[in-house]
């Protein structure tokens, strides 16, 4: 098997697959040829769908539609399941396939079968994933209040929320991330509260003042860090405070001059260091509003559902009933207002909603929330569909993730017993990880340091996105940043082995080692178990992918990558890769590792990070 340029020679791939065309999952080539047994035998074709098998060591795919026959023919599933076996039994796919009891068709596939999957692969857009039609999404996953630093409560929504959109992007969709700024509610009310008490004489407390406001903040970004929890420590302990803090709050958004002017230096204070944070995650948004650009929406919203009969007066309250006859919990009424006239959290949500409608005509959007606030968006999706907010088939979909816990099961907190800074989290697995990397490595500290924030993030968004969103994990940084087990730093390092022997390869073969277009890329049929457990997992790309987009489930791609890097590693101690001197062989395993490599890092990707050159 030779690979010559574009041209593969030696591998039975059809005349008229050319790069781009959309090609069958093995899944799916698998299902066609069980469900032509099936017709063959005189049976449904329709029953013939193949799945991977959930016990690898009886067999790899599996097909479950005997079991599912047996009523209606009358039959014993075993005995169906024989009848389309011995259908089955001379295709060239198979390299075994049985009946087994109670009615299972265990499978096994061909070396020649599989390597020709994946040289179609190799050959396909995307590596065969098929897309769906494009969409047209909202990613809402950031809700960070200004004047406040991102502290590790704000790290879930960032890092799966990120990944989501990626995901959906992959799949080919307009996907527009929205950060959705807290920036209109009581906290500035109350930092405007405690700058009035510390500086009376600011031009922005004059009624009468009539000029131009300073173009320079009264404040720096340390001191508005500093102003806020102050502010909100007295408002709990003082009414009165409180009371001034909640009327600051109203006068600023009813528009008085003084403090909107002070809203906006907040604003030009906090944003800029928001936007340092998230890029120190790799984290970017396509819009960065907040709940005050919705601000004028809210008037005629608010008529609008009163003219059509949706909100009415209860106990002083807008409300708008939102239950159903099918539900089997209490779903109380979406209160709209409260009864001094105030807008809610769900007021803005829903003014939001319809400034996408209005903005982007969404198909889809997607909540990426704390999921403890899951009520409040059951209230906000049905109120919306009902007053019709948002079109009818507008799907809305909630992502209510889990707390990230310390060692002791409560929520991550400083050695202090404080919230600790997201900036702080980070620097500390950087230098955690430029230890290692300097213990083990004789290394220029510079560059470790550069390959430490790599793997760093790694090491942080992995441990997150490997835990499946909804559910609490502890964060324990000594396993997150090991280079063993199911980490980060463990799939960075299984990468950089692959582009390790990639480079020596290329330079014993005069190449250039940044240059993949040197590299063989038709693969051979597997010469021993290893490789061919390798093989198989590279062909589930399509199924993991559809999975995490349909479900909106990243982890489902971090548990697939585990399973690449240990079959890799498993492949690479028991095979003589470079020293091999028959060229064919080798070439066909170096095809391997190149397809091995683009998979793993299209995935790392997808889960928003990176892979260094060397570790």
């Amino acid at each position: 098997m030779i690979y010559t340029g574009r041209i593969i020679v030696g591998v039975n791939i059809p005349d008229d697959f050319k790069k781009g065309t959309v090609m069958k999952t093995i899944i799916g080539q698998l299902s066609d040829i069980v469900s032509k047994g099936f017709a063959d035998a005189g049976y449904d074709s329709s029953y013939g769908k193949v799945g991977f098998s959930n016990r690898p060591d009886l067999c790899e795919f599996q097909c479950n539609g005997a079991m599912a026959l047996a009523k209606e023919y009358h039959k014993a599933p075993i005995a169906i399941a024989q009848e389309v076996c011995d259908k089955l039994s001379d295709d060239p796919a198979f390299s075994e396939i049985s009946a087994v009891n109670p009615g299972f068709l265990n499978i096994k596939v061909s070396d020649d079968f599989l390597a020709r999957y994946l040289n179609e692969m190799e050959q396909s857009d995307k590596y065969g994933l098929e897309c769906t039609a494009p969409r047209k999404i909202i990613v809402d996953y950031g809700g960070p209040n200004v004047a406040k630093p991102l502290h590790v409560g704000h790290l879930r929504a960032a890092i799966i929320g990120e990944s989501v959109k990626r995901i959906c992007r992959y799949f080919g969709n307009e996907v527009i991330g929205d950060v959705h700024l807290g920036d209109w509610g009581l906290q500035m009310g109350l930092i405007i509260t405690e700058l009035r008490y510390r500086k009376p004489y600011l031009e922005y407390f004059n009624d009468e003042y009539t000029g131009s406001y300073s173009a320079q903040p009264p404040f720096t970004l340390s001191e508005l860090e500093e102003i806020y929890p102050c502010a909100s420590a007295k408002s709990k302990e003082d009414e009165a405070y409180k009371e001034e803090a909640l009327e600051a709050t109203r006068q600023l958004q009813e528009g008085k001059r003084g403090y909107r002017a002070l809203w906006r230096h907040i604003m030009e204070v906090s944003v800029p260091d928001l936007k340092r944070n998230y890029r120190d995650l790799n984290v970017d948004f396509d819009w960065w509003k907040g709940e005050s650009s919705v601000d004028d929406l809210i008037g005629d919203m608010v008529d609008d559902m009163k003219d059509g009969g949706y909100a009415y007066e209860s106990e002083g309250a807008l409300v708008v009933d939102v239950a159903k006859e099918t539900d089997t919990k209490e779903i109380p009424p979406c209160m709209i207002l409260k009864s001094d006239g105030a807008a809610l959290y769900t007021t803005t949500d829903l003014a939001t909603l319809l400034d996408r409608k209005r903005t982007f005509d969404p198909d889809q959007v997607i909540y990426v929330v704390d999921k403890r606030q899951e009520m409040h968006f059951i209230q906000v999706f049905r109120c919306a569909k009902k007053c019709g907010i948002v079109n009818s088939d507008t799907q809305l979909d909630f992502l209510g993730f889990g707390t990230m816990n310390g060692k002791d099961g409560k929520p991550f907190k400083t050695r202090e017993g404080g919230v600790m800074r997201l900036e702080t989290l980070i620097a500390d697995i950087r230098e955690t990880m430029l230890h290692k990397i300097m213990e083990n490595h004789e290394t220029d500290e510079e560059e470790a340091r550069k390959t430490a924030e790599v793997v760093a993030l790694a090491a942080i968004k992995y441990g997150d996105l490997s835990n499946q969103a909804t559910k609490d994990y502890v964060f324990d940084t000594d396993k997150f940043t090991s280079f063993e087990g199911n980490t980060g730093p463990y799939i960075l390092y299984t990468i950089v082995r692959i582009k390790s022997i990639l480079n020596k390869y290329n330079e014993a073969a005069g190449g250039k080692t940044s240059d993949d277009e040197g590299l063989p890329r038709a693969l051979r049929s597997p010469s021993n178990e290893y490789e061919k457990a390798l093989m198989l997992d590279l062909a589930k790309f399509s199924q993991v992918l559809h999975s995490a987009y349909e479900e909106i489930a990243p982890h489902r791609i971090c548990a697939y990558i585990y399973e690449i890097c240990n079959d890799f590693n498993r492949f690479y101690h028991e095979t003589r890769i470079l020293a091999e001197e028959d060229e064919d062989r080798k070439n066909g395993w170096i095809a391997l590792l190149l397809l091995t490599r683009k998979i793993l890092e299209i995935c790392i990707d997808l889960l928003g990070f990176t892979a260094p050159e060397k570790m």
